[in-house]
Order: structure tokens, then C-alpha cells, then sequence
């Protein structure tokens, strides 16, 4: 790693000394043997996956998971558009590509989202961001209506409420727990997945950091980020759920349901932590793929890089680092926690991080001055670990029938995604 990377890094965090960091800590990273380039390997890996998601290809739509009779998610197609885009100036030639995107347009309603009958958000903001990618001009003004319908689930002052969908995003002031958020579009409370695909989305499409969307977002996230102040007392989480804490990284929620508004919400249980005053007492445990996803939109919500809610993020990051597991969730939300983590590491663009190792990082304790660390190249790491998940026809073994990662489609997009960041980062 360059010395001024490691010099960057432990500058802006040495300011997080209250939540148990210090640049110390960080001073002497211990070297790696030397892995398997990144981008080569990926190549290899996206040219057998890509073959197996061009051969699924739905011929008479275009789309991917298109058949039977239930709700369809153009979703899906999106992500696997995503993953079969090696740039922009292949797609406007690429003949898969071009059906993709006809089906994807075909999805879009009246108000302006993409989807079918149900998830509105999700499917809209996936769509966005393919669509937005492929860069047509003549999808501009599709673009534009999706952005615009995103908007208006946000709770919130713009909230807009659908008769034809059940309980909606309603208009809320900044004290409710669910103000700046989005929910699935349909009866659940709004989560912190749903709102990184939205911040994306509008990431992607060109949206402004100062744009409204982004401020209302930015209060949601905080009440998502597992810590209640900054070294210098500056509130950042101001539900109850996050008093004292000072893991530094996401949880899911700032409710389970409606009917507990206000409780948060996290996926992986709980974690005992050490309160200022010496007690220990149980908080919501932040976990990888929510972690990453609150990081990224920070990093798409320009935030400054020496920015305490960051630092506090990226601290957590690398006390947790690694490509076996969605830390905190083990094999559940494996392939969604590869591309959260890849997108998150290419937005802040460092290709090695100085990441804790061993007994320590096993501790599940914040890191301190002295702690043993190693220079992570992810890219490489994460290349090798998704080598080593691909099957012989190219698609990837699941791992875990959670959301949805027991089909080979879903899981081959988010691999082949995660996969094209990686290649970027020799």
C-alpha cells in the first residue's frame, strides 16, 4: 500500500479517538503474499458467466425471469443487463442489450415506475440505474419519469400517496422515524436497502448531491448508522435504539413494522456494547451488506472523505473486512453483500485497505491502537473468492435460499456485477 494512502487514512481517523480508533493503529500494515491479478481473472470468470445469462435470456421478451404468471420483477433484468455491460459503447452494438432494455421500457407505467404490481420501489430505482448506464438517448425522458415517481415514495414533505397501491409513503416531518426513507412501495416500513438503491439510482441518472431527495435521505441513513454522536458531541443518530453506540456501522432499519415505530431494526440480532460509563448493554448489531450500503450512499451524497458519520463507517469496515461471509449475517445475503461491497470500495477508490486480522477481527471488538492489521487488495481477494463459487456452465453456487439468492439468475447478475467492479481495480 502507498505510504500516503496509509497516511491519508490514519490522518482523517485519527478524530475518531472516542469510538476506540486511533491512526496507530493503522501504521505498519503487514504485506500480503501476492495474489492473482484481479482484472484477468475477472475477465475469465464474467466471459463463462455472461455466456450463461445471455443462454436465459427470455427470447420472447427480452427480459430475464419473465415466465409463468405470477408478479414479474424487472429487477432482475436490470441487474443482469448491469452484469453483462463490460462498457458503455459495447451496449449501443449488443443486440441482448438492446432487447433488455426494450422489455425494461415496456414495464414502465403511467405514474412513471417501472415495475409490474408490486415492489415498486426496488424494481423503479434497479431500473434506473440500468437504463441510465446503457445511455440512450431515447430513454431520457423515460429516465426522468422514473426519477420523478422514485421521488414521490419517499416519506416525507413530497410524499405522494397511491390509491392503487397499499399503504403508500405518506407526507411525515423530520421527528418520524421514517422520514427520508423508502419502503418496497407496498405496506412495509421504509428500510435502508431499498433507500441505497434509490440513492443510487438517482446517482446514476445524474441527480445532484444537493438535490432534495438526498437531504431527506441523509436523516433516514443517519438513524440507520449505528452511532449516536461524533467525537466532538455532534448528535448523529437520535433514536433510542443507538444511545451510547459506537459501532460505526448500518443497521437495516429505524422500525421492525409500523406498529413499533421508532424500535430500529437489524437483521443480525444484537451485540453487547461498553457504554462510556463502563456497564455493557445490548444494541442492534450492524452487519456487512447494510454497512456497505450505507457507506456508498454517503460516498454518492458527496459527503467529505474526513466526514466523522465516514470515518465512522469505514472504521467499522475494516475491522470487519472479508470476502468469506456478509459479516454479521454469515451466507445469508452473500452475493447482495458482493456488490454493496464492491460498489462501496470503487466509489471510495482505494484499491488496498488496512484491515484487522486474526484473533482480533474475530474479537468482534472495536479495533485500538496496536491492533495487528494486514494490506487488503479486495479486488483481488474478492475475484478470488467468486472464482472459486462459479460453476462449470458459468452461473454461481448458492450458498443460502434468502432473499431470493437460490436462483442462479439473481445471483450470477450480482456476482457478474460485483465482478466488473473488481476488474477496474488492479
Amino acid at each position: 500500500m502507498k505510504r500516503s494512502t496509509l497516511l491519508a487514512i490514519g490522518a482523517g481517523m485519527s478524530v475518531m479517538g472516542s469510538i476506540g480508533l486511533s491512526s496507530a493503529a493503522f501504521a505498519q500494515p503487514q504485506t500480503a503474499p501476492a495474489a492473482e491479478k484481479a482484472a484477468p481473472r475477472a475477465a475469465e470468470l464474467l466471459a463463462k458467466a455472461a455466456a450463461y445469462l445471455r443462454s436465459k435470456q427470455d427470447a420472447s421478451t427480452g427480459g430475464w425471469k419473465t415466465e409463468g404468471d405470477g408478479p414479474k420483477f424487472p429487477a432482475i433484468t436490470a441487474l443482469a443487463v448491469m452484469g453483462l455491460m463490460d462498457s458503455q459503447a459495447s451496449a449501443g452494438s449488443d443486440v441482448a442489450l438492446q432487447r433488455a432494455e426494450r422489455y425494461i421500457l415496456s414495464m414502465q407505467k403511467p405514474d412513471g415506475g417501472i415495475y409490474d404490481s408490486s415492489v415498486q420501489t426496488y424494481n423503479t430505482s434497479i431500473c434506473i440505474s440500468a437504463l441510465s448506464r446503457l445511455n440512450n438517448p431515447n430513454s431520457k425522458e423515460a429516465i426522468k419519469k422514473a426519477v420523478d415517481f422514485l421521488k414521490t415514495l419517499q416519506f416525507g414533505e413530497g410524499a405522494v400517496e397511491y390509491p392503487e397501491m397499499k399503504e403508500t409513503a405518506k407526507p411525515v416531518d423530520k421527528d418520524h422515524a421514517f422520514y427520508g426513507g423508502l419502503g418496497y412501495g407496498g405496506g412495509a416500513r421504509p428500510d435502508l436497502s431499498n433507500l441505497a438503491w434509490m440513492i443510487e439510482a438517482l446517482h446514476d441518472a445524474g441527480i445532484e448531491s444537493d438535490d432534495v431527495a438526498f437531504k431527506r435521505a441523509m436523516v433516514f441513513l443517519q438513524r440507520t448508522q449505528m452511532l449516536e454522536k461524533t467525537p466532538e458531541g455532534t448528535v448523529v443518530n437520535d433514536m433510542p435504539y443507538a444511545r451510547g453506540s459506537r459501532q460505526g456501522g448500518f443497521i437495516y432499519s429505524t422500525s421492525p413494522n409500523r406498529d413499533k415505530i421508532g424500535q430500529g431494526q437489524s437483521m443480525a440480532a444484537e451485540i453487547e456494547e461498553t457504554m462510556d460509563d463502563g456497564t455493557n448493554v445490548s444494541r442492534l448489531r450492524c452487519y456487512g451488506s447494510m454497512t456497505y450500503s450505507g457507506f456508498k450512499s454517503y460516498v454518492y451524497a458527496d459527503l467529505k472523505r474526513d466526514d466523522p458519520r465516514v470515518l465512522a463507517a469505514m472504521k467499522w469496515i475494516l475491522d470487519n473486512y472479508t470476502v468469506n461471509e456478509n459479516p454479521g449475517m454469515g451466507n445469508s445475503g452473500l452475493y447482495y453483500y458482493y456488490v454493496v461491497m464492491s460498489k462501496a470500495l470503487a466509489a471510495w477508490g482505494e484499491k488496498e485497505l488496512p484491515v484487522r486480522i486474526g484473533e482480533v477481527q474475530k474479537s468482534g471488538q472495536p479495533s485500538k491502537a496496536g491492533d495487528v492489521v494486514r494490506s487488503a487488495h479486495w479486488a483481488r481477494d474478492l475475484v478470488a473468492r467468486l472464482a472459486e463459487l462459479q460453476e462449470p456452465d458459468g452461473s454461481f453456487k448458492s450458498v443460502d435460499k434468502r432473499w431470493m439468492e437460490s436462483d442462479p439468475i439473481l445471483i450470477t447478475a450480482y456476482a457478474m456485477i460485483a465482478l466488473r467492479e473488481a476488474e477496474r481495480f488492479e
